[in-house]
């Protein structure tokens, strides 16, 4: 089974030793050393080998600060790194709903197309089952019916790439009571009903079975 969320990777040790003055103080949280590589013209969007921003780095250290601080000096809260990741859907990935909240409020949008499968946050944290950042995703106008390139929407990903346990349920209704189509199918023709269905998911196909016809 594809895990389109699994593309996601962190700086390594070796990455972050390698990190410029802007990124190894992002990394570490420090906002002296930030505020002195800003002043010393340290470009704010400037990336690493593997496309990160610094905005991108202290994301995935969860240092909340340093992208408060970074955004206030004008990072890019939509750039992309090479693997198509932005700060939010790490942050979805990584279920932080701390941070996530942070970067929403920041003014980052849950709307971006983003991953080598042009998905979104809110598929990336349905499929892992991270029902509180879902529900974030959802109030921030997520788009509900989006269709990657698998073929799969959110509300998919969750029955196809999730366990069928409580917080995959708790996905899934939250999706439900947002008013997902339901009648959206993967490339086999096979809607979310079917699939639960077919995997023995007995709590989610109750779910959807009550669910409103729209």
């Amino acid at each position: 089974m594809v895990a389109p969320a699994a593309a996601q990777v962190a700086p390594s040790a070796a990455e972050i030793a390698a990190f410029g003055p802007l990124h190894a103080a992002a990394q570490a949280g420090n906002a002296s050393r930030l505020a002195a590589a800003l002043a010393d013209g340290a470009p704010v969007n400037s990336r690493d080998p593997q496309g990160r921003t610094a905005l991108h780095v202290a994301t995935f250290a969860r240092r909340r600060d340093a992208i408060k601080q970074l955004a206030a000096a004008g990072a890019d809260l939509g750039a992309l790194e090479n693997d198509r990741y932005d700060a939010v859907t790490i942050a979805a990935v990584a279920d932080d709903e701390e941070t996530l909240a942070l970067l929403l409020s920041l003014g980052a949008s849950a709307k971006l197309t983003t991953s080598r499968y042009d998905g979104t946050a809110l598929i990336a944290a349905a499929h892992l089952g991270h029902d509180g950042v879902v529900r974030q995703l959802i109030k921030a106008g997520a788009p509900l019916n989006h269709v990657n390139n698998l073929h799969w929407t959110a509300a998919i990903e969750a029955v196809v790439l999730g366990d069928g346990g409580a917080r995959h349920q708790a996905t899934l209704r939250a999706l439900v009571d947002a008013g997902a189509d339901l009648a959206l199918t993967d490339r086999e023709g096979r809607a979310p009903l079917q699939l639960a269905r077919s995997r023995g998911f007995d709590a989610m196909v109750r779910i959807l079975e009550a669910a409103p016809k729209r």
